[in-house]
């Protein structure tokens, strides 16, 4: 048989405590930023697009990029404009 264990009201009140005490260390906790800028392939994968479709949208204005050598980077937030809609 399995053992009863009982829960008094104090039990109950100490569990809300601890709990109270876990969720506000969790919401005040340091946020991790996110990048400012992302590479061609974080894009691709964020948006589930080819290589030719991100070529596509550059080329159309739809997405604006810098270059820097041969490397091609985004806008974080207007990666995430796209991704809300918002042109």
């Amino acid at each position: 048989m399995a053992a009863i264990e009982l829960l008094t009201r104090d039990d109950l009140q100490q569990f809300r405590l601890q709990l109270l005490e876990d969720i506000k260390s969790i919401i005040s906790a340091p946020k991790v930023q996110a990048k400012q800028w992302l590479k061609s392939a974080e894009v691709r994968k964020l948006l589930s697009i080819s290589s030719s479709t991100l070529q596509t949208l550059r080329i159309n204005g739809t997405i604006r990029f810098s270059r820097v050598g041969k490397i091609m980077y985004y806008k974080n937030d207007d990666i995430l404009k796209l991704l809300e809609g918002e042109n």
